[in-house]
């Protein structure tokens, strides 16, 4: 399915069900991730912990769930599910006020800080048990084309490593993957 033409909230039940497709895959929780430092607990842990935090600091609560260090899948799916809460209902198209991302429609802000981060995340997290994950390379697409111009802020942020270069004829994911600082060819055994 491709995720460019849904709105906010069916983007995010896509990407989401999508991430749960890949922890559901997960034999170890330890594994080494793409991402320099992190193992595939981590990766759940960032999208939970970061993601409440980024709400939270424009004041919008998300209701606890289970500990990711007890239950990665569990916590998850009850993150996964109080996002799309949000997004399925009234508050979002109420204005969201981040210090610092701005001001944007709660569903656009989620959309675009969040969802786009479990999109790319959920690559890492299913490197991290040796697969190459389906992910819909027309939003890939658009995700690296709205991030090439802004490459040195995004760099700058801390939140991105050095670009991977990937060769030219490479594919929207690998070049996606190549841009935030993943080489396209990791795999575990690499790690």
């Amino acid at each position: 399915m491709s995720l460019t033409g849904l709105d906010p909230a069916d983007r995010h039940r896509e990407v989401a069900a999508g991430f749960a497709d890949v922890i559901a895959g997960v034999s170890d929780w330890d594994a080494p991730t793409p991402v320099d430092g992190w193992a595939t607990r981590d990766v759940v842990a960032h999208l939970v912990d970061w993601s409440t935090g980024f709400l939270d600091a424009g004041g919008v609560r998300l209701p606890g769930g289970p500990a990711v260090a007890d239950d990665a899948a569990g916590a998850w799916s009850a993150h996964a599910a109080a996002v799309q809460d949000l997004l399925d209902g009234p508050s979002a198209q109420e204005t969201f006020t981040h210090p610092m991302a701005g001001e944007h429609r709660l569903a656009d802000a989620i959309d675009r800080f969040y969802t786009a981060d479990v999109y790319m995340h959920s690559w890492d997290l299913a490197r991290s048990q040796g697969v190459t994950p389906d992910l819909d390379p027309g939003y890939a697409r658009v995700l690296l084309d709205g991030m090439i111009p802004i490459d040195e802020l995004l760099r700058n942020s801390g939140q991105y490593g050095p670009r991977v270069e990937v060769p030219a004829d490479a594919d929207a994911v690998s070049r996606l993957m190549g841009f935030i600082g993943r080489d396209p060819g990791w795999s575990p055994s690499l790690g």
